[in-house]
């Protein structure tokens, strides 16, 4: 059990407030230990000790013990005390061989500390230091935070342990080490042979790492000496390349050329930066290759990396496997209540909107999503996942773009999931890349995987789809995206791009958030694109925009 789940299950306790002060129940026994809300001494400690307990400091953390478990640490760690500064957090063990490391391995040295203004639990601080290798030494700086937590028990104030306390872009598991960096650096060219760099570019320092990890050593490089972090296993496993922080020396890099276009990237770049939390990919159908990536925050690559539940624009998928099993077609009368009942789950249209009379078109254009929960009683368990897999190539974790994606998880479910799985809830799980590939797919009229860097540079094997729709049912779905660019919830945004166009909007719930994630995917001639907006509401109003300014510069 994590380490966070135990101390939430321990203040399950609810304690009975006297007179001021709080009553918590030690053990079986019922012993009451009464402390002062503003972290005083105990009233009855004397009572306790004699019963051969020690008091448990409990309440809410006082602005004297925030401080003086975060200057503890703080103090320790600057003097080079790793053992000492370990010993001031709730995870004395993990905390020793990365505060360790942080000499011995990523050799820095003259470490100065400052911590910043508290609020609440959480301090930030700067990091000032010195990284020298051999004869080579250049200065560190960076800022970070700590979080003071009580430790379940004796609610002792410790530092809340993570990895990212050392630095912001270290993982749980990750390292920190300083030395020649095995893997030679790369120099990434765009199509047209100009220059990118994460300072040209912001997004793709993501990009470029992986970049680097999978072809520095067969570009033709050389290494340098740097500092960078080191993935561990969990990091690995969700495909996070490793990070150069400081280049002491710099290799020779190898030459590597991407497909981006730069006039796509620069415009996809500015487009995210008017929303929180945006990621957006464009995509040519015909060839697959990947034209522009960009994401406001640049700390992960979430328009590759991404795992979100798609929302509505799941519902193209959904539409291809009900127009080729013939269960309905665009202009046939179809079923648009306020709600339906399935597998014991109630689901609703937003707003509990209703078509009466209308068709599936009128449904798909509208995004109602009684209109598809009420024909899963007509599909096998895995139905949807097979469609995903052999038509759009999703699903299967096999594309080779160049660099660490997700490439979509359409699982086999039954009951109320496999219905919510239909509009994109359930166990679905995708990205912008996931999405633009299957607007491209619907485009082209077959699956083509993605890719950032051309197979003919290392050889490597694409991705396929087994099959492609039946003409009659491509064009039907085609029909559906473009009546949804037209007079759907997709028109807005999409106003003055038709008529060879077509899109689909999403608004994807989660939970404890109080907006869904606004998804748009949509096509114009031979270009693709996805975006998503998360917490930013309905799709047609947040990712729209970005996704059309797109489609529009590129054609």
């Amino acid at each position: 059990m994590g380490k966070r789940r135990r101390v939430a299950e321990r203040r399950k306790t609810h304690p009975a407030v006297l007179g001021g002060m709080i009553a918590v129940v030690v053990g079986g026994a019922g012993f009451g230990v009464y402390a002062l809300y503003d972290g005083g001494a105990a009233a009855d400690e004397r009572s306790a000790a004699t019963a051969g307990h020690k008091a448990v400091k409990t309440g809410p953390l006082t602005t004297a013990e925030v401080r003086t478990a975060s200057a503890r640490f703080l103090t320790a760690w600057q003097h080079g005390k790793a053992s000492e500064a370990a010993s001031a957090t709730d995870d004395p063990s993990t905390a020793g061989k990365l505060l360790t490391g942080y000499t011995k391995d990523a050799h820095l040295k003259d470490v100065t500390l400052t911590p910043g203004t508290a609020k609440g639990a959480r301090v930030p601080f700067s990091v000032k230091a010195t990284v020298t290798y051999r004869s080579l030494s250049k200065p560190v700086s960076y800022d970070s935070s700590l979080t003071v937590v009580r430790r379940p028990g004796d609610g002792e104030p410790l530092v809340d342990w993570h990895a990212a306390v050392v630095h912001p872009d270290l993982r749980d598991g990750d390292t920190l080490v300083t030395g020649e960096s095995g893997t030679p650096p790369v120099k990434a060219l765009d199509r047209d042979g100009g220059d990118v760099t994460a300072a040209k570019y912001p997004s793709l320092g993501t990009v470029l790492d992986g970049l680097r990890e999978k072809y520095g050593k067969q570009a033709g490089g050389t290494a340098g000496v740097e500092l960078r972090v080191v993935r561990g296993t969990a990091s690995k496993a969700a495909k996070l390349s490793d990070k150069t922080l400081v280049e002491l020396s710099k290799g020779t890099p190898g030459t590597v050329k991407t497909t981006l276009s730069p006039a796509l990237q620069a415009a996809a770049e500015q487009q995210v930066t008017k929303r929180a939390r945006a990621s957006v990919v464009v995509l040519r159908p015909s060839t697959g290759e990947i034209l522009a990536v960009a994401n406001s925050g640049h700390g992960f690559n979430t328009a590759f990396q991404g795992s979100l539940a798609p929302g509505s624009t799941m519902k193209v998928i959904t539409s291809s496997l009900l127009l080729e099993k013939g269960l309905t077609a665009p202009d046939k009368p179809h079923p648009c209540p306020k709600t339906f009942t399935y597998g014991g789950w109630k689901f609703h249209n937003d707003d509990d909107f209703e078509i009466k009379g209308g068709t599936f078109k009128a449904s798909f254009a509208r995004s109602c999503n009684t209109a598809f929960i009420s024909q899963a009683k007509k599909l096998e368990n895995d139905d949807l996942t097979k469609q995903a897999q052999q038509v759009f190539g999703l699903s299967m974790n096999n594309w080779a773009i160049g660099v660490p994606t997700f490439d979509g998880s359409v699982p086999v479910q039954s009951a109320a999931q496999k219905a919510a799985s239909m509009i994109g809830q359930g166990g679905v799980r995708m990205n912008p890349l996931n999405m633009a590939s299957v607007a491209a797919t619907v485009r082209s009229g077959a699956f083509h995987q993605p890719y950032l860097v051309a197979p003919s540079f290392d050889h490597r094997t694409l991705a396929t789809a087994t099959r492609t729709l039946p003409a009659g049912t491509l064009s039907q779905l085609r029909e559906l995206m473009r009546y949804t660019a037209e007079s759907g919830t997709a028109a807005q945004a999409m106003s003055g791009l038709g008529p060879d166009y077509g899109a689909k909007t999403g608004s994807a719930e989660v939970d404890g958030q109080k907006k869904p994630n606004g998804w748009f995917t949509a096509y114009r001639g031979d270009l693709a694109a996805a975006g998503v907006v998360q917490a930013g509401g309905h799709g047609g109003d947040t990712a729209g925009p970005i996704v059309a300014t797109l489609l529009k510069l590129g054609s």
